[in-house]
């Protein structure tokens, strides 16, 4: 018996596999732009606990964790300085930040707001959040 010659399928079929390909391409590459970010900052958590410096008033034991579980979205921080040790600092000895720029623009401003919408906020005086030494 021979077997008749196969023949290619029909030009739509070729069509909506071609298509579906490409759709689990998009959905693949669509995956990993998603996951990367969470994956970024499972990576660099940076210390459950981090002193700041907080000059002349002493200097400021931040929650990092606390913080980051919180608000789980890195960047309402980071936006304004790098996720690296002394970030704040560096930015400020380069003029990029002021003085009390983050504490006042940032943190304060934050805690106002979760104060406002009737949750649980952090300190909103200076003497709640800096310690003498």
């Amino acid at each position: 018996m021979q077997k008749s010659p196969q023949k290619d399928p029909p030009e739509s079929v070729q069509k909506e596999t071609s298509m579906m390909r490409v759709a689990l391409i998009l959905l693949v590459l669509w995956g990993a732009v998603v996951m990367l970010p969470a994956a970024k900052a499972e990576i660099n958590k940076g210390a459950a606990q981090i002193m700041l410096e907080g000059g002349s008033s002493g200097p400021v034991p931040f929650p990092h964790q606390d913080h980051q579980t919180r608000l789980a979205d890195c960047l309402i921080c980071h936006q304004a300085f790098p996720q690296e040790k002394g970030g704040i600092e560096k930015l400020k000895s380069e003029g990029v930040l002021q003085k009390k720029q983050v504490m006042n623009k940032q943190c304060i401003k934050c805690h106002r707001a979760e104060k406002t919408a009737g949750k649980p906020t952090g300190p909103l005086t200076c003497n709640k959040c800096h310690v003498k030494e």
